[in-house]
C-alpha cells in the first residue's frame, strides 16, 4: 500500500508586531455608575407599580394610557444596556 504524502502545514500564528494595539482594561465602575443604572432599572419598575396601583387616582398618569408601559420599560431597558458596560 502507498504512504500518503505529508503535507506541510502552513504556521497560523500571529506575529506580535503585527497586532493592532486595542483599549487597555479598564478598573471597576464608580459607584456613581452603578447607582444611576441600578437606578434608572428602579424608576422603571416603580413607574410601572404606580401605573398598576394608582392610576385611576392620578389623571395625568391615567392619560398616558398604554405609553406608561413604553416609558417603564424604556428607564429599565436603559439600565439593563448599562448593564453592559458594568465592570
Amino acid at each position: 500500500m502507498p504512504k500518503s504524502k505529508i503535507r506541510k502545514k502552513t504556521d497560523y500564528t500571529i506575529n506580535p508586531a503585527s497586532r493592532t494595539r486595542g483599549r487597555a482594561q479598564a478598573g471597576p465602575s464608580s459607584t456613581l455608575y452603578i447607582s444611576v443604572m441600578l437606578g434608572f432599572m428602579l424608576i422603571g419598575l416603580v413607574w410601572l407599580l404606580i401605573y398598576y396601583l394608582a392610576a385611576d387616582q392620578l389623571d395625568w398618569l391615567n392619560t398616558l394610557g398604554a405609553y406608561n408601559f413604553l416609558i417603564g420599560f424604556g428607564f429599565m431597558v436603559v439600565g439593563l444596556i448599562m448593564t453592559m458596560r458594568w465592570r
